[in-house]
């Protein structure tokens, strides 16, 4: 695919680009924990924000076991350093498809990684801000007189490290889908062609993805409906345009 078709890459150059590649993610995390350690009670203050505001007043979360609440906090840095390196990992990722690219494609992956960074902040913001608040309102509605929720520590993080992780990587489906119009893998018609089984796969992956709650389901699939309209306005933007021999065939 590259221009010099003579400077191919081996098969085991592209293990140690692949190795170097993560050295750096994990290296971008481990100072991201470092950092975010430090931080870590005031992380998860916020992080379960939408939970407490949710709940009772008085209420609060739980841990039943004695080492829980230390591996909590564990588990948050470490989830709060992923989120900070995840320009690091996008760009990663992004340079390590480089040597596949022609030069000229090269040339789009800084705004790539840049929207790549953009969007998968922007979905897990999406999921803490709009998504938290209707599904935890949901869920804590099954509290009656004789049922109280007890949620634990362990147990909301696992939950919203999912869902913040989830949101913010369906939200890379424009930049992925404009990136393969780029490479001429897929095109608009094409896309249009198939926007109705898009859209059943959206509702199926966001049943396997989120609880099994219907409004949670629905708020992720319903963006990402407009996002694989954003994709399509990519894709006819900066796909690969067809050449005169393809015009002169058709």
């Amino acid at each position: 695919m590259t221009e010099n078709e003579s400077e191919k890459i081996p098969f085991t150059g592209h293990l140690e680009e692949l190795r170097k590649r993560l050295v750096a993610c994990f290296i971008a995390i481990g100072i991201g924990f470092v950092l975010s350690y430090g931080f870590k009670e005031k992380i998860f203050d916020i992080l379960a924000h939408p939970l407490i505001s949710a709940m009772g007043t008085g209420d609060k979360l739980i841990f039943t076991g004695l080492p829980e609440a230390f591996f909590t906090y564990l588990k948050v840095a470490l989830l709060s350093g992923i989120m900070l390196a995840a320009p690091v990992i996008l760009y990663e990722f992004w340079m390590f498809l480089a040597p596949g690219l022609y030069k000229k494609e090269r040339g789009l992956l800084v705004p790539i990684v840049f929207l790549s960074s953009f969007f998968f902040i922007g979905g897990a913001l999406f999921g803490y801000f709009v998504v938290f608040p209707f599904g935890f309102k949901f869920f804590l509605g099954f509290a009656s007189d004789s049922i109280q929720a007890l949620p634990s520590m362990k147990e909301y993080l696992g939950f919203s490290a999912k869902l913040l992780l989830a949101f913010g990587l369906v939200f890379e489906l424009p930049i992925v889908i404009t990136f393969l119009a780029r490479l001429g893998i897929v095109s608009v018609d094409f896309l249009k062609k198939n926007r109705k089984y898009a859209l059943i796969l959206f509702f199926v992956g966001a049943a396997i993805i989120t609880p099994p709650d219907v409004v949670t389901q629905v708020m992720m699939a319903l963006p990402l409906m407009i996002l694989y309209e954003i994709s399509i306005l990519g894709a006819r933007a900066f796909g690969k345009k067809k050449s005169n021999k393809d015009d002169e065939n058709n």
